[in-house]
């Protein structure tokens, strides 16, 4: 199903995906293929336990599988710090509250770009959400549609320049009347197992994000 224009999206050959996900499992991160949102929302809900503190970065794709909607409707066990944030009126207090949610349990978010070699980059305006991919959150899940696969770095780029930017700032003239600004990029090459993380990928072949 394609949800961001007219074009339909090219989603991952079986052969891409089987790469990507023996890649991916060589850099300590557990990948699961589903088929649909749906089904990728039901994964996300396993993986969480009840009463773990949540923090999720502001994704399209997120929003589409239903997640966003549902950590907002209250209607779930989990401690959403995102909402304690925004509930804060106090402009000192919402900050501190904002530098401590880098420590959730759990952060939510997607990729603009993955390659078969099981790297991934995360472009950024603020930089709100790097601290928690690259240190601080113990659990990480990202949720990528399997068109995001690239072949290595280089496409990975020039996904995110020729495709990614161009869908964003569209979204952002008409959301709010403003351009998005390219500011700092992440590149994720391995995950350290010292670390004592837990990544999860989930990849939807589906048409999802930008």
């Amino acid at each position: 199903m394609n949800k961001n224009n007219n074009k339909p999206a090219t989603l991952a050959s079986q052969e891409l995906l089987n790469a990507t996900f023996q890649a991916l499992q060589a850099k300590n991160i557990q990948p699961t293929v589903v088929k649909t949102a749906t089904e990728a929302l039901e994964k996300i809900k396993d993986l969480i336990p009840a009463g773990k503190s949540v923090m999720n970065g502001s994704s399209i794709t997120l929003k589409q599988i239903g997640f966003t909607d549902l950590l907002k409707s209250g209607e779930h066990p989990w401690h959403n710090l995102h909402a304690e944030i925004l509930a804060e009126t106090d402009a000192a207090k919402q900050a501190e509250l904002r530098k401590q949610s880098v420590l959730s349990d759990f952060y939510m978010g997607s990729v603009h770009a993955l390659t078969k070699d099981g790297e991934f980059i995360i472009a950024s305006n603020s930089g709100s959400q790097i601290p928690h991919v690259v240190f601080t959150s113990p659990n990480l899940i990202f949720v990528v549609s399997s068109k995001k696969i690239v072949n290595n770095l280089d496409d990975a780029m020039k996904r995110l320049d020729n495709v990614v930017m161009p869908q964003e700032n569209a979204r952002l003239k008409e959301a709010y009347g403003i351009d998005t600004s390219l500011n700092q990029i992440f590149i994720f090459k391995n995950e350290n197992p010292m670390m004592n993380r837990k990544i999860h990928m989930i990849i939807v072949e589906e048409d999802l994000g930008f």
